[in-house]
């Protein structure tokens, strides 16, 4: 029993680090691409920001960058606090098996010493002789001699488990030294990544100071956005409403039943196909510009200086960099180029019963009936005179607005 006891405990000593190996792996694997992307993104905010200081000394663009810096920098904590309690858990695992092996190397040592002493009760040949030749038979005799020949035997295989045991042993306590030097190299970093985070949050509290002394212009920038989106989502309601009728006297003409509800499009079979397509792909669509990060989300929400007043968005604004390209999220038709006072030039990408819609464009590099795939180049982003490069994009289900933010690939 002790023989199988020994040899299940080996097993479990030298499979379970391989079965966990992979697992880990794959963890620490996962930590280490979501700390790159997040130091990737504090670069991109921290490029964004400097842009916007050369113009102005405070803007709301400034406040967006630092509070997307706050955003990602808490991401990095949260990733280290999670590299440590991975640590923590293989320290666990690894102290657990120095136990067991200094367990089983002292049960070895003790069963070794048990049988050289008595190996020492008869280790001259002469007693060895004896024993064999004092056997009251010669099947005894023969037994007598296997017997000491095991026994020796035996002896040998002890000292080799002992060794083998020691240097797992050995080499379990090198594991776990490097574990807790790792964990103390990330407790140093936590508590400089810590001090980042408060540093950027008195920066954010001295930019809403700034801020708001300007009061005024601030209110007269969000009406003057308030009434570009309202203009714009004049312009969106038009042009759906009229690529609706025209759909409909299309399939008319064409001898397509028209039944159902007059608030959506009637499609030809190639374009439901890409419709369905767009609809299938919800969670994946292709960024509409390549760097950046949401500055405004979808929805009503509180002003982020401005107390009592509450902004509405149709979409999401995404702020970028000075002359970042403006890109098609999936294959479409340029259904619209248009400018609107407050929104600059828009373009209008139709994907069956789905539009996409991108504000704000400095300039345009598509034209009406255009067919566009993902990722196609449709324009570049706007700069405004406060230095903030921001792109307003939405997503419309027939004549019904959509959350941008739930279509497109999360950062």
């Amino acid at each position: 029993m002790k023989a199988l006891y020994k040899l299940a405990f080996f097993l479990v000593v030298l499979l379970l680090p391989m079965l966990t190996f992979a697992q880990k792996q794959k963890s620490k694997a996962q930590l280490e691409k979501e700390k790159k992307e997040n130091l990737n993104r504090i670069k991109e905010a921290n490029r964004i920001l400097q842009q916007t200081k050369v113009q102005k000394e405070a803007s709301i663009g400034q406040l967006n960058a630092i509070q997307e810096k706050i955003v990602v920098q808490k991401g990095v904590i949260s990733t280290i606090s999670r590299e440590i309690k991975f640590i923590d858990s293989g320290v666990k695992d690894t102290e657990g098996i120095v136990g067991e092996l200094q367990s089983d190397l002292d049960n070895l040592k003790a069963e070794y010493a048990t049988m050289v002493y008595a190996a020492s009760k008869t280790a001259n040949s002469y007693n060895k002789l004896m024993f064999v030749f004092a056997a009251d038979s010669f099947n005894q005799l023969v037994m007598r001699l296997r017997y000491l020949q095991q026994y020796s035997e035996a002896r040998k295989k002890q000292v080799e488990q002992i060794n083998k045991v020691q240097a797992a042993l050995a080499g379990q306590l090198r594991v776990l030294e490097s574990q807790r030097q790792e964990k103390k190299g990330l407790l140093n970093k936590q508590i400089v990544e810590n001090k980042n985070l408060l540093s950027l949050k008195s920066q954010q509290d001295s930019m809403i100071v700034k801020l708001s002394k300007q009061e005024e212009n601030l209110k007269q920038e969000v009406a003057q956005r308030q009434q570009a989106i309202r203009k714009l989502d004049n312009l969106i309601a038009d042009i759906v409403r009229e690529e609706m009728a025209k759909a409909a006297r299309a399939a008319r003409e064409a001898g397509r039943a028209t039944s159902g509800s007059s608030n959506k499009i009637t499609l030809t079979p190639e374009a439901a196909l890409i419709s369905s397509s767009f609809a299938g792909n919800k969670g994946r669509l292709a960024w509409p510009v390549e760097r950046g990060f949401i500055s405004q989300k979808f929805g009503r929400h509180n002003h982020p200086v401005l107390k009592g007043v509450v902004i509405e968005n149709r979409g999401i604004d995404i702020q970028t960099s000075q002359g970042e390209p403006a890109r098609a999220i999936f294959e479409g038709k340029v259904l619209t180029v248009a400018s609107v006072p407050g929104m600059n030039n828009i373009v209008m990408v139709q994907h069956g019963e789905y539009f996409a819609v991108y504000a704000k464009l400095r300039t345009v590099s598509v034209t009406e009936g255009q067919t566009v795939n993902a990722k196609d180049v449709i324009g570049t982003v706007y700069t405004d005179a406060n230095g903030t490069t921001e792109l307003q994009f939405q997503i419309w289900k027939n004549n019904n607005n959509l959350n941008p933010e739930g279509w497109i690939k999360a950062k």
